[in-house]
């Protein structure tokens, strides 16, 4: 991804707007403000062209990546078990041809195909059903839906123990996704040890079928970063609640800068802009599922299914709604995007479309709120400072996209599903 995007546009943008973003405009580094938007261009040939501008964009300032991770991972996780059908579809061919069969068959894996968790490690847990999903087993595919719809934190785990933390890194490397590494699960208090050992499991096709088994697999590798921003707040409360008067230390957390998270969302969403070889290893049906729960509202899901009060259309729609449960929706307008929020940290990594006024565009960002400096303590202004700050970063984007003049008007299709 080129980068040496534009830093005056955003910042005058912004600074144009005090009644919008005057408590960020004071205290910019206080919040960790770090923006990134994308300007589409089509051409005559609806190629779309990209032009970047950027708002104290920092890869080497560390901040905590949340959820946002959940997304590289669930497609690692498709890319992973294609790799393993492609190999079964191999040696059936092999044993076609007379060629000694060399490793199991082919018999009907799939991201339906039952997914049940064992475990063979200190804290590890399994699973073998899920009520959220049509069947009440588990899978591939309703782990997905849940991380895209409302970024379930169980659902990432499984499929981060399914793909393994060795591959993850590696995918992330293939990539050219220098910045991030991905070593953990979250909301477990998985750390040290644990993060390295990854569940043994195995998959079963619509008849009860044994269709393929991951061992149990453990990761003798680190991945060091020294980045700044590391060491942060004054204190934190541990384990137990206890005050801790220290500093808290993210060095052993997961990384993924703004700079990957649109790299990611951009491959993901335009792989025609890509190199063949550096385009992710899906087929066009995954392409697609992916599209469609990136961007449905939870309350239009049938299963899993999600209701209001908790959960509401634009629950994990930071940018453009600010996540409002009153928010009211345009029926024109949808977001592909994947939201994270922890220790103060909102991010949201979306691309908006407006299919009826033709315009679309891609915002990274993050910002922080911790006034205490304390973390672990659920005291942040997610609400006050984070939130407004997002939903208001989108709409002035949208507001200038929409008069923004385009020689040639995008054929949106490729983006549009029913729900």
């Amino acid at each position: 991804m080129a980068l040496q995007p534009d830093t005056v546009f955003l910042k005058n943008l912004i600074e144009s707007h005090p009644e919008l973003f005057d408590h960020i405009l004071h205290h910019p580094t206080h919040n960790e403000v770090q923006v990134l938007y994308t300007q589409i261009d089509r051409d005559e040939h609806n190629v779309p062209h990209f032009k970047s501008f950027s708002y104290r964009l920092n890869p080497n300032r560390y901040f905590y990546p949340a959820s946002t991770v959940k997304l590289p991972t669930a497609i690692f996780a498709l890319e992973k078990m294609n790799q393993i059908v492609l190999k079964g579809l191999m040696y059936k061919q092999e044993l076609l041809t007379g060629k000694k069969l060399t490793a199991w068959l082919d018999n009907g894996f799939t991201m339906k195909s039952t997914m049940i968790t064992d475990s063979a490690f200190t804290g590890q847990t399994k699973v073998t059903k899920d009520t959220s999903s049509k069947n009440g087993l588990p899978s591939i595919e309703n782990y997905i839906k849940k991380i895209l719809l409302v970024s379930d934190n169980d659902a990432y785990n499984r499929l981060y123990e399914f793909v393994g933390r060795e591959e993850i890194n590696d995918k992330l490397k293939k990539y050219g996704l220098t910045g991030t590494r991905i070593i953990g699960r979250l909301a477990i208090g998985d750390k040290g040890e644990s993060t390295r050992h990854t569940n043994p499991v195995n998959f079963y096709n619509s008849k009860g079928e044994l269709v393929y088994s991951k061992p149990a697999l453990y990761d003798s590798k680190d991945y060091p970063m020294h980045l700044e921003n590391m060491i942060q707040g004054k204190g934190y409360l541990d384990k137990d609640d206890k005050l801790v008067m220290q500093p808290f230390d993210f060095s052993q957390n997961n990384v993924y800068p703004l700079v990957d998270q649109q790299s990611v969302l951009r491959r993901l969403l335009f792989p025609e802009t890509y190199p063949e070889n550096d385009r992710f290893n899906l087929t066009d049906d995954q392409y697609k599922f992916i599209y469609k729960y990136m961007s449905m509202w939870p309350t239009e899901s049938k299963h899993p299914t999600y209701s209001p009060p908790e959960y509401f259309p634009a629950y994990c729609k930071w940018l453009f709604y600010g996540g409002d449960s009153l928010a009211v929706i345009n029926p024109n307008i949808r977001i592909f995007n994947k939201i994270g929020d922890s220790y103060g940290y909102d991010i949201d990594n979306a691309y908006i479309v407006d299919f009826k006024n033709k315009v679309e565009f891609i915002i990274s960002a993050v910002v922080q709120s911790n006034d205490d400096e304390i973390y672990n303590d659920n005291k942040y202004e997610y609400k006050t400072v984070c939130l407004p700050f997002m939903k208001n970063l989108a709409q002035t984007i949208y507001q200038y996209e929409l008069k923004r003049e385009r020689q040639y008007k995008p054929d949106l299709k490729k983006f549009k599903f029913k729900y």
